[in-house]
């Protein structure tokens, strides 16, 4: 066991130094935690002792072990003995936005990092946020980073949160990367909010003609060609013949159909997830058409609002490159990223580099060009990304208004196609009783 001396600050904000015995300095931490002690300093003296230090001596500490030793925080264990779920706890979108949006307003009124997550832990209202919010704090008080700490805490804070949290510890602008976020996943949910209602229409119409299809396949096709076969001499026109041919194989066949169909999407699916298949996965997206030019989009507003963020706040260009590039998706445009952080490190301009990836808009390009000449790089790319962002918006538009005609008109052309054929094919049958 060894022994710390400390410097902390009380409830009452009074400055307060004594000696703790522990473990190690997590042990340490988690004494002076339990204590309602904020340290300021931990230091381990050499050859530390046993007896108890004054500040150990103070009421409200925990009674020591069999081994005389202040008992760590429990695995599992809230700091007021309340359980904790084990591991990593989910959460769901909103309580990402709240738990984005309120750490980012504490850290913006001055609150450090480990004071803001302690509030946010104290909260009355129990759930997955003051669990995750302990296990955050827990492991940043022992000394993780706090993009880190995300990653071991929750799975719900993925790739992209955890990189962009990275960037602004690296930027000291951690209180702006979150409101950023918290933003961005607000709008990330009033997209889908918007694609759902707007998809509810065409997924009712899609259904319908499912079901039409159905019958015509099942019940009245059938009965067209008991029709036709007891007519004599009539003569079925090649699009009936066509048409009772397919749903003769789609009765024999649908359950090897749909299973082969099934085979193929788990197939692909585990093309995709493959490491080596997502750069070309990634570079498929921006290819569909309509889809692609959004996604495209996205990365420009998120790229330039990221590097926006850090140059403002004093990153060199390099780094700022670098946290920007970690903090993107797509892997294909990764690689362009990884391109142009060679040539900045080789002594070229961003926009230069830019221009030799073939990755980027000349637009863009030129108003980038324009903040490295007014040395204004930070806010040139403010207002890229928020041009781009409009595009976004007006692309987004675009497609919810062109689901529900595409919807119709395929609609459309299916029953309408099949209604046809049968009616063809009933007129020829009449022609032939009439002529015979």
């Amino acid at each position: 066991m060894a022994s710390f001396a400390y410097k902390a600050l009380e409830g009452n904000g009074s400055v307060t130094t004594g000696e703790i015995d522990a473990n190690d300095r997590g042990e340490a931490l988690r004494i002076l935690d339990r204590k309602g002690l904020q340290p300021v300093k931990l230091t381990q003296k050499s050859g530390g002792g046993a007896a108890a230090a004054p500040a150990a001596k103070k009421g409200g500490g925990a009674k020591p072990d069999a081994r005389g030793a202040a008992p760590a925080e429990g695995k599992g264990k809230a700091a007021e003995g309340k359980p904790v779920p084990e591991g990593p706890v989910k959460l769901k979108r909103n309580e990402v936005v709240l738990f984005t949006e309120e750490l980012s307003d504490m850290i913006g009124a001055g609150l450090q990092l480990e004071p803001a997550l302690r509030a946010m832990e104290s909260r009355q209202q129990s759930g997955n946020l003051k669990n995750v919010s302990e296990k955050i704090r827990s492991y940043v008080r022992d000394g993780s980073s706090f993009s880190g700490a995300l990653k071991m805490s929750s799975p719900s804070f993925g790739p992209l949160y955890t990189s962009l949290a990275a960037a602004g510890e690296a930027s000291g602008a951690l209180d702006t990367i979150l409101r950023r976020q918290a933003e961005y996943l607000k709008k990330l949910a009033e997209i889908k909010g918007v694609v759902t209602l707007a998809l509810i229409y065409p997924s009712i119409l899609m259904l319908s003609g499912v079901v039409v299809g159905f019958i015509f396949v099942t019940k009245l096709i059938p009965q067209l060609t008991a029709l036709l076969e007891s007519t004599p001499g009539s003569e079925l026109p090649l699009g009936a013949v066509i048409m009772i041919g397919l749903s003769d194989f789609l009765k024999k066949w649908w359950i090897v159909g749909l299973l082969l169909v099934a085979a193929l999407l788990v197939l692909f699916k585990a093309w995709k997830d493959a490491e080596a298949n997502k750069p070309a996965w990634d570079r498929i997206k921006l290819k569909i058409p309509l889809f692609g030019r959004v996604i495209e989009q996205q990365f420009y507003v998120q790229f330039m609002e990221t590097m926006a963020t850090l140059v403002g706040n004093g990153l060199p260009l390099l780094r700022a490159l670098e946290l920007s590039r970690d903090a993107m998706q797509n892997l294909h445009m990764q690689a362009h990223l990884d391109d142009m952080i060679e040539m900045v490190g080789d002594g070229r301009s961003l926009s230069k580099s830019m221009i030799r990836t073939g990755a980027f808009p000349s637009m863009l390009i030129d108003m980038v060009s324009v903040g490295e000449q007014t040395g204004k790089i930070d806010k040139a790319l403010r207002r890229a990304a928020e041009r781009y962002d409009k595009e976004l918006n007006n692309a987004l538009q675009r497609i919810m208004a062109l689901i529900t005609p595409a919807v119709l008109i395929a609609m459309a052309l299916l029953i309408g196609s099949m209604a046809y054929l049968m009616i063809t094919a009933i007129f020829q049958t009449i022609s032939n009783l009439g002529g015979g």
